[in-house]
């Protein structure tokens, strides 16, 4: 059975055994912790794989069937920033962002585009910057609360690339920097010596960063800002781990952020495919 109505559960807020059925935990007092059957479910869904790993593991996997959809296109490349790039119509397929997407009507890709690459380089260094961050941000807010801030800051920051008018654009480096500006709002929000500590360290490794990138070549700088913006925004608004544990609203809202983005894939697909 998916649901658990009754027996013992693990409590979402203090992890200990209570009753599916009980109004509030045993242990910790928490209201309603059978979470009307979902709690066992949800906790496995959350607690089996970090969601750094689900997120490498997605980016690689779009990135390989990009390449399959038009493997010649991945090997006409005429310098290193070119190798094994994916072609346009693969990634326009699999639900690449930009304004043009956009003004067809494809909203569902300011979610997709957050998982396509547009090439090895590409990929290397966006997985390399999740892998590092994406621990930091689950441990100082939670981990369903990881998926909305990196999902919203990546949404984010696709929005103000389409308003900008950014045609075509793919990848995860605005909602990197939505993970900067989470831990940006933790500092602010933590404060004392160690919260200065982390808004000042992390602050300005977002604006070198963000400085940096304006030297590279076919950056989207308005998917950088927006996504540290969505971030932040998210960060300062979302609670944090050590101040008041997940709660079924988190993980509601996680669950909605998968949900959208993997029916957004079927739509691409299906819109590519068959309609």
């Amino acid at each position: 059975m998916f649901r658990k109505t009754t027996g013992t559960i693990l409590c979402p807020s203090c992890g200990r055994l209570t009753s599916a059925e009980a109004a509030q935990c045993l242990v910790c007092g928490r209201r309603n912790p059978g979470m009307w059957g979902f709690a066992a479910p949800l906790r496995a869904l959350f607690g089996r794989s970090s969601f750094t790993n689900v997120v490498t593991a997605a980016c690689i996997a779009a990135y390989v069937v990009s390449l399959l959809l038009d493997p010649r296109a991945a090997f006409s490349a005429h310098g290193l920033f070119d190798a094994f790039s994916p072609s346009n119509a693969a990634l326009a397929a699999l639900g690449g962002a930009g304004a043009v997407p956009w003004q067809l009507g494809h909203w569902w890709t300011i979610f997709t585009g957050i998982y396509l690459h547009g090439g090895i380089l590409h990929i290397l260094f966006n997985v390399l910057w999740i892998r590092q961050l994406g621990p930091a941000v689950e441990q100082l807010f939670g981990p369903a609360r990881l998926v909305v801030i990196f999902t919203v800051a990546g949404a984010v920051g696709f929005i103000v690339s389409n308003w900008v008018g950014h045609p075509f654009t793919i990848g995860a480096s605005g909602a990197v920097f939505g993970l900067l500006g989470a831990i940006v709002a933790f500092g602010k929000k933590r404060g004392g010596a160690f919260g200065a500590m982390v808004l000042r360290q992390y602050g300005y490794m977002a604006l070198l960063i963000f400085l940096l990138s304006f030297f590279m070549r076919a950056v989207n700088n308005a998917a950088h800002a927006g996504g540290f913006v969505g971030g932040l925004l998210a960060g300062l608004l979302i609670s944090l781990a050590e101040q008041r544990r997940e709660t079924a609203l988190d993980w509601a809202l996680a669950i909605a952020c998968i949900g959208v983005t993997l029916a957004g894939f079927v739509f691409s697909l299906w819109s590519t495919f068959v309609g």
